[in-house]
């Protein structure tokens, strides 16, 4: 179910204890030299809409967050981005709209590194006021180890920015939008960190050209295989999630040990 489709009397038909309310959020952002500023919110609304025609009768889909927390890109240009406090205080908000509404189980579906701290930060926020209530928060890629594995040639077996990973989804979503003539390697990523300290650098920083990994190695057969992997992991997650207890102590949730 998508929520914007649904009137009033249909939403308020709707089984809040049940269902599972997905928010995804993205970002608009410079992608490098090959890829579409909108690779995130393009990749994370294809993501959560394959995933809603899977579980119609389970899940209800809010329209994509596009806006993110990206301040690291700003210094490339082409970057739209919140401050962290009103990024972080936008997804409280909308949480808890549904939230006063009696939903009690919400997924925050990432598409963008960059809003991994403040989802974490919102639901941490929001867990005092809405103890009972399942608040869940990952990027669409966290359950895909094995397939980012498995799929991915370059030394980068992770998600970067632009990387073969997102150049291989787009080439599957929307390849039209890649410029294939400027798909090159992104050469040496600086670390963010320090013997295991963080290091706050931004993507000039860490960066060329303000991509990450090997695109070059990206393909629409790749992109096809983790997409449709992704898509039927989720599918799964949904159906854990709406099985969940929900409860405020620990006897109600021993179960799951």
């Amino acid at each position: 179910m998508r929520y914007q489709e649904l009137s009033s009397p249909q939403i308020a038909g709707l089984d809040r204890n049940r269902a599972v309310v997905i928010i995804p959020i993205a970002a608009l952002e410079q992608h490098g030299p090959h890829m579409p500023t909108g690779t995130d919110n393009i990749l994370c609304t294809a993501v959560a809409e394959a995933i809603e025609k899977k579980n119609r009768e389970e899940m209800l889909l809010l329209p994509t967050l596009w806006q993110g927390a990206s301040a690291h890109h700003l210094r490339f240009g082409a970057t739209v981005s919140a401050e962290l406090e009103t990024y972080i205080a936008t997804l409280c908000e909308t949480a808890a709209s549904l939230l006063e509404d009696g939903f009690q189980r919400i997924l925050f579906l990432n598409g963008h590194g960059g809003n991994i701290d403040p989802m974490r930060v919102a639901i941490r926020e929001l867990q005092p006021e809405y103890s009972n209530a399942l608040l869940v928060a990952g990027c669409y890629w966290s359950i895909a180890e094995d397939l980012i594995n498995e799929h991915l040639e370059g030394d980068h077996k992770f998600v970067g920015h632009a990387c073969e990973f997102e150049t291989s989804l787009m080439l599957h979503v929307r390849p039209e939008l890649v410029d294939r003539e400027k798909v090159s390697n992104a050469g040496e990523l600086i670390p963010d960190s320090i013997d295991g300290f963080f290091v706050s650098r931004d993507m000039m920083q860490r960066t060329h050209e303000g991509f990450t990994g090997r695109p070059d190695l990206a393909t629409k057969e790749k992109g096809d295989a983790l997409f449709s992997g992704i898509v039927e992991k989720l599918t799964n997650l949904i159906k854990t999630l709406q099985a969940q207890p929900l409860g405020i102590t620990y006897d109600e949730f021993k179960d799951l040990t």
